[in-house]
């Protein structure tokens, strides 16, 4: 049998909280070596590099060969053990941050479906072994850490699109959608006719799955959340009205203040100093 070993890197300390790096490496398993059952803080994956073993979570048990990955959740309690005969060596990689639960939702597992067999086993072996020997402490190197787990997380998320059927999109896909464009778009000069050619619908369909989905038009989403923008820019303080209004997408400054004293009651040179003198019952809706 190869020799047994382990290389492995963790970070006690991150610049990064959107994603950052908990821990990675390569091992080579003792037969019947296991680990848990206990929980992990962070997301973990695991690729079978060659040998095999078993993998338990949720009271079910998943047998995991070479070219296949497996996944645990933050929280959840798990235990992974080496097979006697054929124990296994995996890379792995943890990460957690901000933005950690949603990349993790657009992976190839689910709670049914933790074990993933990857359609490209050497692809996912270079983007591991890429994170480990970027390790460092130094800020550079925690930049590389995460640039190389993101590019790893994007060949997995290819790999969740081409398992898909090609089905149409749900109601509620398009919603998220227009929601993303509206999010990143919404200081721009952009039309609810922008907005449902970003996601491939008409207008119309457009309104009848925002309805159904969030209770209100498009229309009166992009307004909602061009006026809370403006809230936060005003609440700051540092910025004329007239520079709000450009920044969250209103190019007219009295069509701006109509719009605002509509929807919050006040104009928008009131604002701050009504939010002074109101009740203190709970912060602003955002």
């Amino acid at each position: 049998m190869a020799d047994v070993y382990k290389q492995s890197f963790k970070q006690n300390y991150t610049n990064n909280i959107e994603l950052s790096i908990f821990n990675c490496g390569i091992e080579r398993c003792a037969p019947g070596q296991t680990w848990g059952p206990g929980i992990r803080d962070h997301y973990l994956i695991h690729l079978v590099l060659s040998g095999k073993g078993v993998f338990e979570v949720g009271g079910r048990t998943w047998e995991v060969s070479q070219g296949q990955l497996f996944f645990a959740r933050p929280s959840q309690l798990i235990r992974y053990t080496a097979d006697e005969q054929q124990p296994w060596e995996y890379s792995w990689v943890g990460f957690n941050g901000a933005c950690a639960h949603k990349l993790a939702a657009q992976l190839p597992f689910t709670d049914d479906s933790p074990v993933h067999h990857t359609h490209d086993p050497d692809g996912m072996r270079a983007a591991l072994a890429n994170i480990y020997s970027s390790r460092g402490l130094q800020p550079q190197d925690e930049a590389a850490m995460v640039g190389y787990l993101y590019l790893f997380i994007a060949s997995l998320m290819k790999e969740t699109s081409a398992g898909k059927p090609h089905t149409a999109s749900s109601s509620s896909q398009y919603v998220l959608n227009a929601i993303k464009y509206i999010q990143f778009n919404y200081s721009h000069d952009i039309s609810i006719d922008d907005v449902a050619k970003s996601v491939g619908v008409s207008r119309s369909h457009l309104y009848r799955v925002f309805m159904l989905n969030v209770g209100k038009s498009p229309i009166d989403y992009l307004t909602e959340y061009r006026i809370n923008e403006a809230c936060k820019l005003l609440r700051a303080g540092n910025l004329s009205i007239a520079e709000v209004a450009v920044s969250v997408g209103f190019f007219d400054q009295f069509y701006f203040s109509r719009v605002f004293k509509r929807a919050k009651g006040v104009p928008p040179s009131k604002y701050f100093a009504a939010q002074a003198d109101a009740p203190a019952d709970g912060p602003d809706h955002q």
